[in-house]
């Protein structure tokens, strides 16, 4: 019962998906992409009114005090609109980070007056939490980098992990946008040169990255239904030899195991989601990493030539999946965990 849409959550879905149908639709992401990805209006929106940026943060620092269950409800919608906002890297991942140290940016970031970011790289995973930082504190002076930091350049806050605490960075960091395959996330290089810091609070970034990739899932789940929800659309429209192309036999096996695809996906959501166990997290993101991006390129083909056009949106699904499979740990390191944590050694 646990893995069941609650009431609440689906009313919450209902406004986030309804605002991002009026305001996100696939031409409005397309045409921004790559000028000024990030829709920073839509994203005040979304945390001012509907008020997803404190959902995760406790009702005495000014949030909503909502579990992950709800959270993973917004991630789904944003997913399947592949919203360019920074709620994953500011809500979930700097949130989840800020949560235990009781922060008095808690109640800034609750209220949607300020975005975060983690400056941890984006591929790093709960079994390698330090990859890609080559940091030094002296004192309250930080230097070094960090590469493939996501959501850098929209964020207000600089919030960096070292040696086991978070630190707010609060003058003397640069932050530079790397090339990046997902369009709609882009990454960046953070660079510390003497900036100045303030430490927060202890931080257990491994336990951190373990969160967000539950939480990852939905939004995976999110991309393969959109993909799978609009390929089905198109193959009852598209017509050869005067029938619909989805009433061939092939095309209806392949979309029947898509589907089953997707339906396991939102069982192993769901369940990182409630459960967020070592072992729920490994299990959700060794399948639905995979999933998302199997769903995505049935998609691109089943769409023929269109889809392989830059003017469908189909493509940034595709990436997106792409990108989010490499993030927080790839689906062979959750597999490699999961074999550990349920003591199922794998061949030597």
């Amino acid at each position: 019962m646990t893995l069941l849409y609650s009431e609440v959550e689906e009313e919450l879905r209902a406004a986030v998906r309804g605002l991002l149908a009026d305001r996100c639709p696939p031409a409005a992401v397309l045409a921004r992409i790559e000028s000024d990805p990030y829709d920073l209006d839509l994203w005040k929106t979304l945390a001012g009114e509907i008020g997803v940026a404190g959902l995760l943060i406790p009702e005495e620092h000014g949030g909503a005090g909502a579990t992950a269950s709800e959270a993973a409800v917004v991630l789904e919608e944003l997913g399947r609109a592949v919203a360019p906002v920074p709620f994953f890297t500011s809500a979930v991942l700097a949130t989840r980070a800020l949560l235990p140290t009781g922060d008095a940016l808690l109640a800034e970031l609750a209220e949607g007056r300020r975005a975060a970011a983690l400056a941890v790289s984006f591929a790093a995973s709960p079994y390698r939490p330090g990859w890609g930082a080559a940091l030094r504190l002296d004192g309250a002076r930080l230097s070094g980098s960090v590469t493939g930091v996501a959501g850098a350049e929209v964020a207000d806050v600089l919030l960096v992990p070292v040696d086991g605490t978070l630190y707010e960075v609060t003058e003397g960091a640069s932050v530079e946008v790397a090339p990046s395959l997902d369009l709609t996330r882009p990454v960046a290089t953070v660079t510390f040169d003497g900036a100045r810091v303030r430490p927060v609070g202890a931080c257990d970034l491994a336990e951190v990255l373990r969160a967000a990739a539950g939480l990852l899932a939905s939004e995976q789940l999110g991309v393969a239904e959109w993909c799978l929800d609009t390929t089905l659309a198109y193959v009852k429209e598209r017509r050869q030899f005067a029938r619909p192309v989805g009433s061939f036999q092939a095309i209806k096996h392949r979309l029947a195991d898509l589907w089953l695809d997707v339906v396991r996906a939102r069982a192993a959501a769901r369940s990182a989601a409630a459960d967020h166990s070592a072992v729920s997290v490994a299990v959700a993101q060794a399948w639905n990493a995979e999933v998302a991006v199997r769903v995505a390129e049935e998609a691109v083909q089943l769409h023929g030539g269109i889809g392989m056009t830059w003017e469908h949106p189909v493509h940034l699904y595709l990436k997106r999946a792409k990108a989010a499979e490499i993030a927080l740990g790839t689906p062979g390191d959750h597999r490699a965990a999961l074999a550990s944590l349920v003591d199922v050694p794998g061949p030597e």
